[in-house]
């Protein structure tokens, strides 16, 4: 993928296939560092399918034959000398404490580093896909937050007003760009 935030949107389109309701998103920029960590509360993966999930051939998807977000965010990282794990607890195993847990490490400084892309429109559109779940989205850069949003604060302020309406992703949109306007002129 071309973009980080495009890896962002494919992996938690996957928590929110494994009925997730809530989908955890953080960036943590700290040096030439960038570690993504996509976490979930959905329903988890068996060993056996933990054991495969980086394979290309392999996918939980009826409509083809390969699964290639997992694959090519570990082949993003490992580009740059990072690394990609993946840690799940399969519901079936742990009813009580079930889920996944992504974390890709990137080397910033690496000439083949993709770039991190349009994060805000990617949490957007997955609020935009998925207004019943919760997402937790921040980013932080240097210890100090960047930019961040939960829609379960959102929902107690927003009542029946449905999280995936015109007025409020537009909103989200200039919540989070206004955020990282900010972060831009403190670090200035």
């Amino acid at each position: 993928m071309k973009e980080l935030s495009l890896n962002i949107l494919d992996i938690a389109e996957n928590s929110a296939k494994a009925k997730a309701s809530l989908t955890e998103i953080y960036i943590d920029e700290t040096g030439s560092r960038l570690t993504l960590t996509i976490k979930d509360n959905g329903c988890g993966m068996s060993k056996d399918t933990l054991q495969t999930v980086t394979n290309p051939f392999y996918t939980t998807r009826t409509t083809r034959k390969v699964g290639m977000g997992l694959p090519l965010l570990k082949m993003a990282a490992e580009m740059t000398g990072g690394s990609m794990s993946v840690e799940s607890k399969w519901e079936k195993d742990f009813p009580d404490d079930h889920g996944t847990v992504v974390t890709a490490i990137f080397n910033k400084d690496h000439i083949d580093f993709t770039p991190l892309g349009d994060v805000t429109e990617s949490i957007c559109t997955l609020i935009q896909g998925h207004p019943e779940l919760d997402f937790h989205f921040r980013h932080t850069s240097e210890g100090k937050v960047s930019a961040e949003l939960q829609t379960a604060e959102l929902r107690l302020i927003l009542e029946d007003v449905p999280l995936n309406s015109y007025d409020v992703i537009n909103w989200i949109r200039d919540y989070l760009k206004e955020q990282y306007c900010e972060s831009e002129k403190d670090a200035e």
